[in-house]
């Protein structure tokens, strides 16, 4: 993104911003994000303080959708004619940047939008987003923003209050706002979202509902590892499964366990129902047939996406341009998606089918490109992977080049996802030892220059 030099609107002291004026879904597939992110063209100025959006012309364009919207600034008091003679130029980059066959009557009749407010729902609203779903959405943000800066005993006053407002939506909304405060390296904001959140969860019934399944789903695969240690048969399977005491965790227990349910699993089943009688036979029965619906709905759910992600496949085989056809459905992208694409290409080699293999091979090379880590998180786990200190020192001055404050930061970010996503203490206490190296050969590096 540019940068450009500006006057704080508050006491103009010059400073420089990431500027961006066209947001084009046709040459960047994250225009969309960036701009209902609203972290754009934003002015910080170090002398007073001051945070706010710089005001500025802006164009958005979806071809898919078929958007092309203008807004303009009301405070810049800039005739239409002058107008005009702005957006011209904006508009006819888009347009160039167009494929021909893509050019449709809709890149002449630019929609103006009075407000940004206006803008941003025009675009959700072509996603299926209506305003009244957006200001369901703001009313939960405000909710969540009192709590946030309430005192302890005044957000739970705040919760009992208002327990209406909290539903499911609000526990999705503060767990994407907790990832993306450590995504940003702000750990404090993300701390106070998990307080606020276990208090939701201690003080609602909606929140002990999710507590309770949580805690019977964590039980049902702490029973169901132990269980396998010791050296699990269809006999103790069979008991654990009896043994589950809710739904939850019998639900949990079938769908981590599903391969092992196969046809000698039910015969064990039936067999011990053959021997037993009076409760014990009903409960065998009730058992089963929970057992025989649940397997059959996780079966039809798994042989419905692999459907789904085979005839992805082939879309991606028969596509003129294989990674171009990949970028534009990395949301399908996923481990089952590579986990198909290996079974495919490993059933191809086997029935000799050199075409179809040739064509899953292309998949991969593309696969590869999206599913690599990004260069400076496999920098990272070359450092931690390294186990004599002085290797690393020689790897970081070979390297030196990389050690950025952007990189540093990336590193700190990634140790604090590390411990909220509990990872390994071993793990963890290895992470903050290399980080605390590159810290000290970045400060040493700094003072040097």
């Amino acid at each position: 993104m540019p940068k450009i030099v500006t006057n704080c609107p508050r006491c103009k002291t010059r400073v420089t911003v990431e500027f961006q004026q066209v947001f084009d879904l046709n040459t960047d597939p994250e225009a969309k994000e960036k701009f209902l992110s609203r972290s754009y063209n934003l002015i910080q100025c170090p002398t007073c303080g001051y945070q706010g959006a710089m005001a500025t012309p802006l164009v958005y364009h979806d071809p898919d959708k078929e958007l092309l919207l203008t807004y303009f600034p009301p405070e810049l008091g800039m005739p239409v004619n002058e107008q005009e003679k702005l957006f011209g130029p904006l508009i006819t980059g888009v347009v160039n940047a167009l494929p021909n066959e893509k050019k449709k009557a809709y890149i002449f009749r630019p929609q103006t939008m009075l407000t940004l407010d206006t803008m941003y729902e025009k675009v959700l609203e072509a996603d299926g987003i209506t305003k009244e779903m957006i200001q369901e959405q703001q009313k939960k943000l405000g909710f969540l923003q009192r709590l946030l800066t309430a005192t302890s005993e005044g957000r739970v006053a705040i919760i009992q209050q208002e327990e209406e407002s909290v539903d499911e939506s609000l526990f999705a909304i503060i767990s994407q706002l907790a990832q993306a405060s450590l995504a940003q390296g702000d750990k404090k904001t993300a701390e106070q979202l998990v307080a606020v959140q276990n208090d939701l969860l201690e003080h609602t019934k909606i929140g002990q509902m999710l507590k309770t399944g949580a805690e019977e789903t964590q039980a049902a695969i702490n029973d169901l590892r132990e269980l396998s240690e010791k050296g699990m048969t269809r006999e103790s399977l069979l008991q654990l499964l009896q043994d589950a005491g809710t739904e939850i965790r019998l639900q949990t227990l079938v769908s981590m366990a599903r391969p092992a349910l196969d046809y000698m699993f039910f015969q064990t089943l039936t067999d011990k129902l053959e021997q037993s009688e009076g409760q014990e036979k009903r409960s065998l029965i009730e058992l089963r047939d929970k057992l025989i619906k649940m397997t059959r709905d996780i079966d039809q759910a798994v042989q419905k996406r692999t459907d789904e992600t085979r005839e992805f496949l082939q879309e991606l085989m028969d596509a003129p341009d294989t990674a171009k056809a990949m970028e534009d459905n990395l949301d399908k992208v996923d481990d089952f998606f590579v986990q198909l694409v290996q079974a495919e290409l490993q059933t191809a080699h086997k029935a000799g089918d050199a075409d179809r293999e040739g064509k899953i091979e292309k998949v991969i090379i593309a696969l590869q490109k999206y599913t690599a880590p990004p260069p400076e998180v496999q920098f990272i786990e070359m450092l931690v992977g390294t186990e004599k200190d002085e290797d690393v020192e020689k790897i970081l001055e070979q390297n030196a080049a990389a050690i950025t404050p952007e990189f540093v930061q990336l590193f700190n970010q990634l140790i604090s996802q590390s411990e909220t996503q509990n990872q390994s203490a071993e793990l963890v206490d290895l992470l903050k030892k290399r980080y605390k190296q590159v810290l000290r050969f970045s400060m040493q590096k700094n003072l040097s220059a």
